[in-house]
This record gives structure tokens, C-alpha cells and sequence, in this order.
């Protein structure tokens, strides 16, 4: 018992807020290997976001416009899977970088990620995708434990708040990248986008090659000293034991479950029932037409009178990549639960304009105000946890960090694509107004996945952005937004509760 009481007061000394230094001083103080994991990172989400952003788009569209042609509740079977397997692998087996090596584990995830990517191109069917994900999964978890652990050995706790602001930063502007690079391949063929994910994952084993790992000398002599090493699940179990880091992942578990909608579902409500021409008209009100650049940044259909859903959704990655350094100065000034709570609420919040109004530039300003949300909170969450984790378990505990993962994301990944299923999917709402108005059960039947629509438009003679109108009118599309941005509220008022229950804490053991 004295032991668990010592645990406690140890866990919630570390997760003790410390003064940080100023912007420019921080910015300085960052060391070069730093900058080449915040590389790698970028490289890596470059080639993750660039399958995960247009996934949904890709698994429900039409067989016969190149896409596997299945509904969203057959895409949440994928993501379920998916998500265990990518959250719940570096929560068991982080620890194997602290063990084995950093770059050991990370040089492993890049060879499995590449498999991935190559199992997608060459297996364009829902299996295929199935065991693609499976793979990139395994390689993402195997990943994420290693490049954080090296992260958080390369900085220390006066520039932390800043180092993960920076590392959040660059990581976006591999997921900014990533629809750009995605939206015009897909236009011209989606096998291109996974061999291309392919190509640009490899470049990580060479970036291994530029530095050397920090603390290798510190691991080899544990290592060197251990009698007999326990298993790597049975001490991981033993860490997660302890009450102020259980709470902490749990609470932070409603978080993940909002976040995840934004690529899961967002990309599916846009296309489906957002009219993004209004933004394009809007910015060229003067008759003139997107040049090539404008096209490729703002990732526009190829006729140039459109937004692409991940190019709404963009929004996000490319704010993150110009000023979270910003956000994340801000958010020093703050306790880390406070600024995780502001956020979630604000994200929350985001989630909940977009079930009341689906006008593009509406959405657009909600998914700014997420991505404010975003960034006061997420890189907070990481940053608490790395001070939290003692020296020698650095990556065990940001492979934790995935637990909260775990629970939002797989939750979301079946109840987000079925929610949306169940109350706005247009294909499925199109198939009731056909049946109530008269098609027979087995003409809508007959009718391909993803062409109901279609069928419904040349049924009423009205014209297309009508019809997606009247459809949107007549039914709860917003339903499905409302419950995202009510868990996330939920999970804010939690991590409130958390910061009361930890500062109390921390008076009973004189910090």
C-alpha cells in the first residue's frame, strides 16, 4: 500500500505545472534532433492524412466513379478495427522503445506502414482496403510511442509547452499537405493516392540515418543492469494502475470521440450537403476564374467551381501549421487542465454550429473555431502526460496516450458512420423519398450504392442543389452533431472535475 501511496504522490509531483521560458527564448532552446523527429512526424501524417482525410470520400463512392462503393456503416466496420488496433497497440507494447530503441521501433513502423499503403493500391476492394488498414494500424501504433518518446528525451520541462505547440505545429503541415496532395490524385486516379502515401512514408528510413538516439547510453545500461526483464504488458498495466493517470486518459476519452468525427463523418456531411461553390463564388465575385495555384492550395474539383470536402476540412491542418507556436505560447500561460478544458469546449461547441446550419462558409468558420479548440487543448494533453511519465518510461506513457484514443475513437468509429447512416446519409434518405413517393421496393433495391441520388434528382426533374435542399429540410442531418459536440462538453466538464481533484491533491502532499 505505502508503495501504491508513494506511486500516487510521485505521479501527481510530476504532473506539477512548471514555469515556462518566454516564445523566443523556448524556440531556441529546441535541439536539433527536435527538429528532425518534428520531420519525421510531418513526413509521416504527409502520407497517413493523405489516405485517412479522402478515406470516406473514397469508400462511398460509386463503384463506377472509382470508389469501393460501400455505406458508412460498412466503413465503420473498417475504422472499428482500425482504431483497436492503431490506439491499443502502443498503450500495451510502448514500452518497447524505452526497452529496444527509438529508432529500432520507428525504422519496424515504417516497413509496416509501407506494406499498408501498397496492399491498398493493389487491392482496390473493401477487403483489400480492410487489410491495408489493418496494417497501417499496426505500423501507426508501433510509430507513435518512439517518435514521442524521442520528443520528450530531447526536451525538458521549461520549453515543453512550446517544444509540443511546435512538434503539433509541424505535424500539420504533413495532414495540410496531405489533402492537397490527395485531392488532385484521386481526380485522376485513387490508386495514385496510396502509391504515392507509399513512396513518401519511405523517406523516414532515411531521415533515421541524420541523427543520433538521446538517452541510448541511459537504455543500454538499464538494460545492462536488469536481472530480468518483466513483461512489457504486465508493467504496462501496473502504470496505468495509478489513479491520477487512469482518470486522466478516461476523461480525456470523450475528447477523442468528438475529434475523430471531423475525418470520419466531416468529409461525408460536406460532400453530401454543403454547397462549397458559394466560397468560390464569393472570393472570384468578379467573374474571373481560380488559377492553378489557388486551385491546388484551396484543393478545388478540377473544373474549378467547387471546394473538395477535404479541402474544407483543411482548414484545420492549415491553420495548425501557421500559428499553433502561437496558440501554444498562449496556452503556457494557462494551467495545462485549463487550457484543455477551454479547448474542448470550444471544439465542442464547433461540432454543434455545424448540425444547426449547413452553409459553407458557416462551416467553414466552425471548423477555425475547432481547430482553436484543437490546439489549446491537444498538444497540452501530451505535454501533461510526458511530464507525468518517469524517467525511463517516456514512451510507455505517450504510448498511453493512445488509450483515450482507444475508447473515443473506436466508440466513434462505429457509432459516427451508423449515426450518420442512420439519420443523413443521402443515398439512404433518397431511397425513403423514392419508396414514399412510389419507386418500388425492388427498383430501390436495384439501384447501386451512392446512386440514389441520381435516380431521385431525374425522378423529380428538380434541379440538383434543390433537391439536396429539400432533403436536408425534411430530415435531422444535425442530429448526428449534436450528440459529437455533447460528449465533448461532457468530457470538458470532466477534466474541470480532474483539475479540482488534482490541485487538491497536490495540497494534501505540500506541492
Amino acid at each position: 500500500m505505502s508503495n501504491d501511496n508513494s506511486r500516487l504522490n510521485d505521479a501527481v509531483s510530476a504532473a506539477r505545472d512548471v514555469k515556462q521560458l518566454g516564445l523566443f527564448a523556448s524556440i531556441a532552446s529546441l535541439s536539433y534532433v527536435f527538429w528532425v523527429v518534428g520531420g519525421m512526424e510531418l513526413v509521416e501524417r504527409l502520407a497517413y492524412y493523405g489516405v485517412r482525410s479522402t478515406a470516406p470520400i473514397y469508400a462511398t463512392t460509386a463503384e463506377s466513379e472509382g470508389g469501393l462503393g460501400i455505406t458508412m456503416t460498412a466503413l465503420g466496420s473498417i475504422f472499428v478495427v482500425w482504431s483497436i488496433i492503431q490506439s491499443l497497440i502502443p498503450v500495451l507494447t510502448g514500452g518497447l522503445s524505452d526497452r529496444y530503441g527509438y529508432k529500432e521501433t520507428i525504422f519496424v513502423s515504417t516497413i509496416l506502414k509501407m506494406l499498408g499503403y501498397v496492399i491498398m493500391a493493389l487491392f482496390p476492394t473493401y477487403w483489400g482496403f480492410f487489410a491495408g488498414a489493418v496494417m497501417l494500424a499496426l505500423g501507426t501504433g508501433v510509430f507513435k510511442p518512439g517518435i514521442q518518446g524521442t520528443l520528450v528525451m530531447s526536451t525538458n520541462r521549461e520549453n515543453s509547452s512550446m517544444a509540443w505547440g511546435i512538434f503539433y505545429q509541424t505535424v500539420n503541415i504533413g495532414g495540410a499537405l496531405a489533402p492537397i496532395v490527395a485531392g488532385a490524385l484521386r481526380q485522376l486516379d485513387w490508386q495514385f493516392v496510396f502509391l504515392a502515401c507509399t513512396a513518401i512514408i519511405a523517406c523516414n528510413l532515411l531521415l533515421l540515418l541524420t541523427y543520433q538516439e538521446v538517452g541510448k547510453e541511459e537504455r543500454l545500461a538499464r538494460k545492462a543492469a536488469a536481472v530480468e526483464q518483466t513483461s512489457l504488458v504486465k508493467e504496462s498495466l501496473k502504470e496505468l494502475a495509478n489513479p491520477p493517470l487512469m482518470m486522466y486518459l478516461i476523461v480525456f476519452s470523450g475528447f477523442w470521440f468528438m475529434f475523430m468525427s471531423l475525418f470520419d463523418v466531416l468529409p461525408v456531411h460536406i460532400a453530401e450537403w454543403v454547397d462549397t461553390s458559394t466560397i468560390v463564388s464569393a472570393i472570384w465575385s468578379d467573374g474571373s476564374t481560380p488559377g492553378p495555384i489557388a486551385t491546388k492550395l484551396m484543393v478545388l474539383d478540377n473544373d474549378g467551381t467547387r471546394v473538395l470536402p477535404e479541402g474544407l476540412v483543411n482548414i484545420n491542418a492549415m491553420l495548425i501549421m501557421t500559428v499553433c507556436f502561437l496558440f501554444a505560447w498562449i496556452s503556457s500561460k494557462f494551467k495545462a487542465i485549463s487550457a484543455i478544458t477551454l479547448g474542448t469546449i470550444m471544439s465542442s461547441g464547433a461540432l454543434l454550429a455545424i448540425g444547426g446550419f449547413n452553409y459553407a462558409w458557416f462551416v467553414a468558420l466552425a471548423i477555425t473555431t475547432f481547430s482553436i479548440g484543437e490546439m489549446l487543448s491537444s498538444p497540452k494533453f501530451s505535454e501533461y502526460l510526458g511530464n507525468m511519465a518517469p524517467r525511463g518510461k517516456k514512451a510507455m506513457y505517450l504510448g498511453f496516450s493512445q488509450f483515450p484514443l482507444f475508447i473515443g475513437w473506436t466508440l466513434e468509429s462505429w457509432l459516427g458512420p451508423w449515426m450518420y447512416d442512420r439519420w443523413a446519409s443521402k443515398d439512404n434518405i433518397s431511397r425513403d423519398y423514392l419508396l414514399n413517393h412510389g419507386v418500388s421496393t425492388a427498383e430501390v433495391d436495384a439501384i447501386p450504392i451512392g446512386e440514389a441520388f441520381y435516380r431521385l434528382v431525374d425522378f423529380t426533374g428538380m434541379e440538383s442543389l434543390a433537391a439536396q435542399q429539400m432533403l436536408y429540410e425534411a430530415n435531422d442531418i444535425g442530429l448526428v452533431w449534436y450528440i459529437m459536440g455533447t460528449v465533448g462538453l461532457i468530457s470538458a466538464f470532466g477534466m474541470f472535475l480532474y483539475g479540482r481533484w488534482m490541485m487538491r491533491l497536490q495540497a494534501s502532499i505540500g506541492e
